[in-house]
């Protein structure tokens, strides 16, 4: 018999990555995983095809393409990367294609990785938070959570994903040397814990709610890794870099003007986080996460398989 086919947006990233490779790693072997790519001979998709994923091509922006690389799966894993192009016009209009082809595709369950949007809670005419782009409050967020409406009528799981702590290596947001020469973490959250996760677990929770069947369609399903305040993390980052890291916060009114793309709209967002921490934090319970992948890695281990990568990340910092 023919296994079932999960499709898999993003399959060369990091969440959809994850999820290919716990699709194959599987002793089950209960599903049959298409890697979707605009890339199919890329490094990274040339290494998937290796292990036993089937590559296709796929762009979120050609319709037409998606349609064929959804064709005759069971399950599709979507994600979108506002971070490529800083556009949350386009990732909703991305999202848009994405429900279009899975409807033609008349595929059975739909994973749909997203986040909270948070004009919800802080209308655009609310002070506490200023307006970006015109429309949005936190442009990353917002466009996800305003496209989760049109996976309605669709056999949907919404995937609420939380802080990458891959962050710290790939985004800049790790420890950095201050001017006396000790290491400091920014991280603007006050004493409010986190959630985070690493990247690579997202797409092994993906691949729980898929193995479970038709559970959690019609559901939102939080994850996260733990939940730690920016002193617990820096506790974690001494033991692993074998010195002193110091928490540092600040009003988040100052990080908006750090001056890196993105800044205001990561300002933003940590202000969500800290202005609804219960909220937030409630929606991304860990023993659930841990239900869907027994395997979820805690801070301390992630920092432990990248120890190497957060030394080489310093090194790279004035």
């Amino acid at each position: 018999m023919t296994k079932p086919i999960i499709a898999v947006v993003g399959a060369t990233g990091a969440q959809g990555g994850g999820l290919v490779r716990s699709i194959l790693a599987d002793p089950d072997r209960e599903f049959e995983v298409r890697a979707i790519s605009r890339k199919t001979d890329s490094p990274a998709a040339r290494e998937l095809a290796a292990k036993g994923a089937a590559v296709v091509f796929g762009d979120l922006d050609d319709p037409a393409s998606l349609e064929r690389a959804f064709k005759g799966a069971h399950g599709l894993f979507a994600v979108t990367n506002f971070w490529e192009h800083f556009s949350p016009e386009r990732e909703y209009s991305q999202a848009q294609n994405i429900v279009d082809a899975a409807r033609r595709a008349d595929v059975a369950h739909v994973v749909w990785s997203t986040l909270e949007d948070t004009r919800e809670r802080v209308p655009l005419h609310d002070k506490r938070m200023p307006t970006l782009m015109q429309r949005y409050k936190v442009p990353h967020f917002d466009a996800k959570g305003e496209a989760d409406a049109l996976f309605r009528g669709l056999p949907t799981t919404l995937l609420r994903t939380s802080f990458y702590w891959d962050n710290l290596i790939h985004f800049g947001m790790g420890p950095r040397r201050g001017e006396e020469g000790s290491l400091i973490f920014l991280l603007p959250m006050g004493e409010h814990p986190l959630p985070g996760i690493a990247a690579v677990d997202i797409g092994a929770c993906a691949f729980g709610i898929f193995k479970r069947g038709s559970r959690f369609i019609g559901q939102t399903v939080g994850i996260a890794g733990e939940h730690l305040t920016g002193s617990a993390m820096s506790a974690e980052l001494s033991k692993v870099l074998g010195e002193p890291v110091r928490h540092v916060t600040m009003p988040h009114a100052v990080y908006a003007q750090l001056g890196f793309p993105g800044a205001e709209d990561l300002a933003n967002m940590f202000q969500y986080k800290c202005d609804f921490n219960a909220e937030f934090r409630a929606q991304r319970p860990v023993a659930l996460s841990r239900e869907l992948h027994p395997g979820l890695l805690s801070f301390g281990q992630w920092l432990a398989l990248h120890r190497d990568g957060l030394r080489a990340s310093l090194q790279e910092k004035p």
